[in-house]
């Protein structure tokens, strides 16, 4: 395989009609299931008395969501790649309907934590959708295309935020999930409508044992990194967590080696081009997260502390919304380079760019227009990243292994904001400045993670050299009906 990310095609055969069409639909159900990251940031202070329930199980709306999303997203993925990704990727959004239907009707804290869950298990809708376009868009918009999937992630993400504070402030709470609802819907009868199923299916025998595995894994994992703060980094429970994590994920690992089929093929991750890239992934998922964590915090936080801005939860998002339009629009020069000097250079141009946005914010914070300024140059590094990354992982994995391959490097970029998250929490726990009685994060602790978010960008640059630069080859056509279906599935 080559970073001209060629497909296997049959000879001769024309490109299929409107793949334009193919890549807005895919795009939307990407940003539609990315809004699901933003979506109750609004309400989260408010949750304890909408549900009538304490702040530290209330959190779990959110936790619920991480877990269920790393859970799903390999597993889905790699189903897409043996019963059919647009299937896959059809059920993912129904997951989101239902999630987000639940979580409208809901008025305690079981149901919106149920809501929560199904929400977070559509996440695979960006990482299937991008094998998709691998199937069935011509050679020659690949790059962009898959650019644009990418961003999407991104730009749902920025765009939510302002969407969610702007409903959450003028009406009825339930709202915002009546919208997600019907936003899934729209979605939903797009892809039946515009979106071909591939025929490049694997079919074989689903790996139960690895999903369990993987899922047990991830969760123990996760649940350390996002919970330990609140229970204690030494508390017996997250540490019991974490080396339960290590032991399940080191039996899961020994396991996937021996099965025939397994679940995730750790000999093709552990090929130079995706096993950097994947490393790279965690540590540009930790650099973008940061951001999410110090800017927003630095806009709410009181005037009187000399370095917060005052600002509502609304002008939050509206300062951090032109950072998704600038993901998309990088989108499409990280293509360009990439059809030009390859994916790697892509990626490390954009790492570059992200690092420099974080020493420009330890310079510029003290003023608005610096922070919507810091967040469009990072939302630039991360449009060139996020487009290099599933360029990089289809150029160097076999077709049959797409969906489990990109998923997994979705989930790579998971782990990177749990992290962030947890490690950012820490240090702004700890320095913290005294504001009438209360200790608030000092604006030494904003530098600090602002500091560290620029050296995971560095080390993701450094990371990305160690990826093979290989030669272009001529790009093959895109895959048609023509494509022979392999064997069904056995349970």
């Amino acid at each position: 395989m080559s970073d001209a990310l060629a497909r296997p095609a049959a000879a001769g055969t024309s490109a299929p009609p409107r793949s334009n069409a193919v890549v807005a639909v895919l795009a939307l159900a990407g940003i539609v299931v990315s809004l699901m990251q933003t979506l109750v940031i609004p309400i989260v202070p408010e949750l304890p008395k909408l549900l009538d329930a304490p702040a530290s199980d209330t959190a779990w709306a959110v936790t619920a969501t991480l877990l269920a999303a790393a859970v799903a997203t390999p597993v889905v993925g790699r189903l897409g790649d043996m019963v059919g990704k647009r299937r896959m990727l059809l059920v993912s959004i129904v997951l989101l309907v239902t999630g987000s239907v639940v979580c409208a009707l809901a008025d305690s804290l079981v149901p919106m934590i149920v809501g929560r869950a199904l929400q977070g298990l559509s996440a695979a809708v960006v990482p299937l959708g991008i094998s998709i376009l691998r199937d069935t868009v011509p050679a020659e918009k690949l790059a962009g295309s898959t650019a644009v999937m990418s961003a999407s992630l991104g730009v749902g993400g920025a765009l939510g935020l302002p969407t969610a504070a702007f409903i959450a402030d003028r009406w009825d709470w339930h709202i915002l999930f009546w919208t997600s609802a019907a936003l899934g819907v729209v979605s939903l009868l797009l892809v039946l409508m515009f979106v071909p199923e591939s025929k490049n299916r694997v079919g074989g025998r689903f790996d139960l044992v690895g999903s369990l595995g993987l899922s047990a894994g991830l969760i123990t994992l996760l649940l350390a990194v996002s919970k330990g703060a609140d229970w204690g980094w030494t508390s017996g429970t997250t540490l019991g967590l974490g080396v339960a994590a290590v032991v399940i994920l080191g039996a899961w690992g020994v396991w996937e080696l021996k099965a025939k089929q397994p679940l995730v093929d750790l000999r093709t991750t552990a090929k130079p081009q995706v096993l950097f890239t994947n490393l790279a992934s965690i540590a540009l998922g930790f650099s973008m997260f940061a951001m999410s964590l110090v800017l927003p915090q630095l806009l709410q936080l009181p005037e009187q502390t000399g370095y917060g801005l005052g600002r509502s939860m609304l002008t939050v998002g509206l300062v951090l919304a032109p950072q998704g339009l600038v993901m998309m629009v990088m989108s499409a020069a990280s293509a360009k380079i990439t059809k030009a000097k390859g994916p790697k250079v892509t990626l490390m141009i954009g790492a570059l760019i992200v690092a420099s946005g974080y020493g420009l914010n330890i310079l510029l914070m003290s003023e608005v227009w610096h922070l919507i300024l810091v967040s469009c140059i990072i939302g630039a590094g991360v449009g060139f990243t996020y487009g290099a990354l599933p360029a990089l992982i289809m150029g160097a994995v076999d077709p049959s292994q797409t969906g489990a391959a990109n998923s997994l490097n979705t989930l790579m970029r998971s782990l990177g904001t749990s992290f962030a998250s947890a490690i950012a929490g820490v240090i702004l726990a700890q320095m913290t400045t005294d504001f009438g009685g209360y200790a608030l994060p000092s604006e030494n602790g904003f530098k600090v993670v602002m500091a560290i978010g620029a050296g995971a960008a560095l080390l993701a640059f450094l990371l990305a050299t160690f990826i093979p630069k290989r030669k272009a080859v001529a790009a093959e056509p895109a895959a048609t009906d023509e494509v022979e279906e392999a064997a069904p599935v056995r349970a």
